[in-house]
């Protein structure tokens, strides 16, 4: 942990003490992916919600064999993010938390995630669908699901061995998850 976000630190401080905190108003909000430090997801999304800030940390579950035991855990989805639910002026009561690294930006701006792709993936988590991480994937064969907890999504399917997956990415971190569907259940978009 030494290493991550050293360089940063000063700069933080520096800019607490000249950017007040302001309150959060949810029409201001938007849903930004907060890059933390590797394995850190947990803690950040701890942290973020005893700030009173709304965050989103989709999980799965994974079961890890080592020589003498099994054991389950829940891992990050998106290895290395954490979303928030913040407006830009209060971006630095995020960005102060250890192992908070940056928000994802483009051109310099902390770019905002679609609220709509937020709020499919925790759909389709709460349906109790088994999603699990995937190499980022967008181009192939449009898909959309058309019938069971899965209902609604699109992405791209992907065969391995006897079976088929709908792969779902989030463009602006390239990340992707997949899910095991039955090819019945599926019908090509246009």
């Amino acid at each position: 942990m030494a290493g991550c976000g050293v360089a940063i630190d000063a700069e933080r401080a520096t800019m607490s003490e000249i950017v007040p905190t302001t309150s959060l108003k949810v029409e201001d909000a938007g849903w930004y992916a907060l890059y933390t430090c590797p394995r850190h997801e947990k803690r950040v999304a701890q942290q973020i919600e005893q700030r009173s800030i709304s965050c989103f940390l989709p999980l799965y579950r994974s079961v890890r064999r080592w020589k003498d035991r099994r054991k389950e855990l829940d891992l990050a989805l998106f290895p290395g993010y954490v979303f928030v639910r913040i407006g830009l002026a209060d971006r630095l009561r995020v960005l102060q938390l250890p192992s908070a690294v940056r928000l994802v930006s483009f051109r310099g701006q902390p770019a905002a995630l679609p609220d709509a792709e937020i709020e499919e993936l925790r759909q389709r988590l709460s349906r109790g669908g088994r999603l699990e991480p995937h190499p980022y994937l967008r181009v192939g064969r449009r898909v959309r699901v058309h019938s069971g907890p899965m209902e609604g999504l699109e992405g791209v399917l992907v065969r391995k061995k006897d079976r088929c997956r709908v792969v779902f990415s989030i463009d602006l971190i390239m990340r992707s998850v997949a899910v095991e569907v039955d090819e019945a259940d599926v019908e090509s978009v246009g």
